[in-house]
């Protein structure tokens, strides 16, 4: 196994070696832990190479962090890769002694399994994307024989849903009183977000010149996202730009609406939207529920009316319809009874 030894203000990796019939070892130096880990753990998988990868000392978390760092960075967004070395903190708790070559399903899903007993299945769920992506890329790899990553499940506490879409006489309630206050900033920004369903970072990261009249509708552009974590202004993902119609009161509001200093629309406000829209939503006797709740109220309310999924796709920026489909079923349970009905009566008159 390598090991890594601190010295001074870097750090030596050292790797075993047997050549010729002698043992012996390389070693080098980084200036970083995370640096010389990687640098050991490649140099620890290529002496896998061809051979029974189930003698093998690689720690699981050493080569996640390896997956990571070489291979991970390179394919997503800033924000992406942040939830990819938290979840490897997780999994250096999870797995501290656990090697590569001995992994297997049943001991994976036991760890799992306890850490869903105090975690909900949302974040097991997370947790699990990240380390399944790691497996595949050990089996395509040929670190490991098996490909038993897609038999891995998530269980955990199921919680109160927090993002709930509200009802349509909620939805109306608060709609008059954001137009009878919108002397406010953070109402317009709610009435935006009521209107159209964008995410919180896509409304933060919109300036002056992205909203327009494009000669038949009023439309907001949607270009970046701003995140409280990090610079990164990507969108989530390639169908996040888009263009949303939005109502001629709305446009009208937001170019009344001064830009910041730093050039976007709306203030960040700290970050404390969710409190901010809590306290607001009590004070006029609504259930309380998050930003992604009220997106979730737009979408519900373009079911509701029988827009075409394709049409609620494209204007929430989903990469895919598949994805609409889950909000579809979530949000809108009464309208797939009302269509089970009816399916019944077309089956009826046959």
């Amino acid at each position: 196994m390598a090991s890594i030894e601190k010295r001074g203000s870097s750090y030596r990796a050292r790797i075993s070696i047997y050549s010729h019939g002698k043992a012996g070892y390389i070693s080098k130096t980084f200036k970083t832990k995370r640096e010389a880990k990687i640098w050991a753990t490649t140099l620890e998988l290529q002496k896998a190479q061809g051979k029974n990868i189930a003698t093998q000392n690689t720690l699981f978390k050493d080569f996640y962090y390896l997956y990571v760092y070489t291979i991970k960075v390179k394919d997503v967004r800033v924000a992406t890769f942040d939830n990819y070395v938290k979840a490897g903190k997780v999994i250096e708790k999870l797995f501290p002694k656990s090697k590569l070559g001995q992994l297997d399903d049943t001991q994976m899903q036991a760890v799992l399994d306890k850490y869903g007993e105090t975690h909900s299945k949302k974040t097991v769920t997370e947790l699990l994307k990240k380390i399944r992506t790691a497996l595949r890329y050990a089996y395509t790899k040929g670190y490991i024989y098996h490909d038993f990553a897609s038999l891995l499940k998530a269980h955990g506490k199921e919680l109160p849903k927090r993002n709930r879409a509200l009802s349509i006489s909620n939805l109306t309630k608060l709609k008059h009183y954001l137009l009878n206050h919108t002397d406010k900033e953070f109402n317009v920004m709610l009435l935006l977000e009521i209107s159209t369903g964008i995410r919180r970072g896509e409304m933060l990261g919109i300036k002056p010149e992205d909203v327009h009249f494009d000669g038949e509708y009023y439309c907001v552009e949607i270009k970046r996202s701003i995140s409280p974590t990090n610079s990164d202004t990507a969108l989530k993902t390639k169908h996040s730009r888009r263009s949303i119609t939005i109502p001629k009161n709305i446009y009208d509001l937001l170019k009344q609406l001064s830009p910041k200093e730093n050039g976007y629309l709306f203030d960040n406000f700290n970050y404390h939207h969710s409190e901010m829209l809590k306290k607001l939503l009590k004070n006029i006797g609504i259930p309380p529920t998050t930003f992604h709740g009220l997106r979730d109220t737009h979408a519900s309310f373009l079911f509701s009316n029988n827009l075409p999924l394709s049409y609620v796709s494209r204007r929430l920026g989903h990469d895919s319809i598949i994805t609409t489909e889950k909000y579809y079923l979530e949000l809108m349970p009464e309208k797939k009874h009302s269509q089970d009905a009816n399916a019944l009566n077309l089956l009826d008159d046959l």
